[in-house]
């Protein structure tokens, strides 16, 4: 059952339509891997000012038996600091619904960094770099 939302504040920033410019992992020495959707995925993360939100991203390159080519999730956000809080209604695994999953983020107008942790697969951090493509301007 969704949770109610929670507005977000006016300023915060997050609020509007971002495209995916790029996804890599790091591993625990920091050094960069491809991500799970390959070298050049395609993705859109929305956040709505009344605190619904939605990623849903795609690999664009071949894929290998296993590998992983899209990934989905649907719920509401909140930003607190330097953080986003995403919390899962709707998603391909049962297991992430009523999750929250929390982005570290970086926000430089019209790019958005958030960082956090594989969901799939070794537990590797997860970088995702965006650009904001509608709804709003930046602080």
């Amino acid at each position: 059952m969704p949770r109610p939302t929670t507005p977000s504040l006016s300023g915060d920033g997050l609020a509007g339509v971002w495209r995916l410019v790029s996804y890599h992992d790091l591993d625990e020495r920091g050094a960069r891997h491809t991500g799970p959707l390959g070298p050049a995925p395609e993705g859109l993360l929305f956040y709505a000012p009344n605190g619904q939100m939605s990623v849903t991203m795609m690999r664009t390159s071949a894929a290998q038996p296993g590998d992983q080519t899209f990934n989905s999730y649907a719920g509401t956000w909140r930003r607190v600091g330097d953080r986003v809080i995403h919390a899962i209604d709707l998603a391909p695994d049962p297991a992430w619904v009523g999750t929250e999953q929390i982005r570290e983020l970086v926000l430089e107008g019209n790019r958005l960094r958030l960082y956090g942790t594989a969901l799939i697969g070794p537990p590797r951090r997860r970088v995702l770099s965006w650009h904001r493509i509608g709804w709003g301007v930046a602080d």
